[in-house]
């Protein structure tokens, strides 16, 4: 109920303002030592995935806290994993606004954001301040004015930079809002990427004598074709894992409500089966050694349990968390729990 109350006056506000707000309150209440006595308790439910120990399943997005500035509030949550950025090499502004939109109709988001961030630097010394309990993804991707045929050189950075702070690290190629970057997916390009990054993680693992396991983000906007090649590439280069999905381009489930006009990529309940569906068939085409995690329309534990069902053994959640507030975090787990 009290969320209920927060959502509907942070409503009011534009979005991207929102946003920031709301993250801040986050801070306030963890600081204040607060955060225990407002969110519900998350039930033990640990995991081994990619040989990390999760406490529990359910991570956090990329995309809520780009620059790693709120990764203690955000552990206080209960969350299992934070998965913070996309951050790029160089800093830089994003889209302009307005780039944010919600949808409350079908529970949904459009943003077209462009990868807004300080750059990796800053991001690197959050993660060093922050606690260090927390279990940290960090997603990484290339700078907009860098050519997509020189994509990989930003990539390289990226894993270089954020390698001895990451308890694993996303390569984000997926992203529908830099021109270009989707069609790393595919072909040589595909190829070529995880060939220079797996051998540059080889090389980091020996020089840090740590293993970082590298996950890659794929598109909801992918052909059965197209999902077979790219498991054949995530077995050939030896991924350690994949997450499923980003947003999508499609606007169906959306038609006619205000802001469904709006270019970006799509969020929410109205992906949930596109997701789904692409986790369903990675399960199926990939080695059952190589995980999934799913992300992608997850606005209740029952959604979180169909993911899983689909073949995913994490989730993640980013729209559902604006739209339920900590208590999903809670209900997930607790809805995974009693699945086991």
């Amino acid at each position: 109920m009290l969320y209920k109350l927060i959502r509907a006056v942070m409503f009011q506000l534009e979005a991207e303002k929102a946003h920031h707000l709301g993250l801040k309150g986050l801070a306030l209440l963890q600081m204040s030592g607060l955060s225990s006595l407002l969110y519900p308790k998350v039930e033990s439910s640990p995991v081994t995935v990619m040989g990390i120990d999760f406490p529990n399943s359910v991570g956090l997005a990329a995309g809520l806290d780009k620059n790693g500035d709120y990764i203690n509030a955000l552990a206080a949550i209960g969350f299992g994993f934070i998965e913070i950025g996309t951050v790029t090499p160089r800093p830089q502004a994003g889209n302009p606004k307005p780039r944010l939109f919600r949808l409350p109709e079908a529970q949904a988001i459009i943003n077209r954001m462009g990868f807004n961030n300080l750059g990796v630097e800053h991001l690197v010394e959050q993660v060093k301040i922050a606690r260090q309990d927390a279990i940290i993804g960090i997603n990484i991707g290339k700078n907009f004015d860098t050519p997509v045929e020189k994509a990989v050189d930003d990539y390289l950075i990226g894993l270089r930079k954020v390698y001895s702070s990451a308890d694993y690290v996303t390569i984000n190629i997926s992203s529908p809002n830099t021109p270009g970057l989707r069609t790393l997916q595919f072909g040589e390009s595909l190829n070529e990427l995880l060939s220079a990054l797996k051998e540059e993680q080889n090389t980091l693992h020996q020089q840090h004598q740590r293993y970082v396991p590298m996950a890659v983000k794929v598109a909801p906007d992918l052909n059965t074709d197209e999902v077979k090649q790219l498991a054949q590439a995530f077995e050939e280069f030896e991924i350690d894992a994949v997450i499923a999905t980003n947003t999508t381009m499609s606007r169906e489930g959306i038609t006619g409500l205000p802001f469904s006009g709006e270019m970006g990529g799509l969020s929410g309940g109205p992906v949930f089966d596109k997701s789904t569906e692409i986790v369903r068939q990675l399960r199926q085409e990939l080695p059952q050694n190589l995980p999934i995690i799913a992300a992608g329309g997850i606005m209740s534990g029952k959604d979180a349990v169909a993911k899983l069902d689909a073949g995913a053994e994490l989730v993640q959640i980013y729209s559902g968390f604006i739209y339920q507030g900590p208590k999903l975090v809670s209900d997930i787990v607790h809805a995974i729990n009693k699945r086991m």
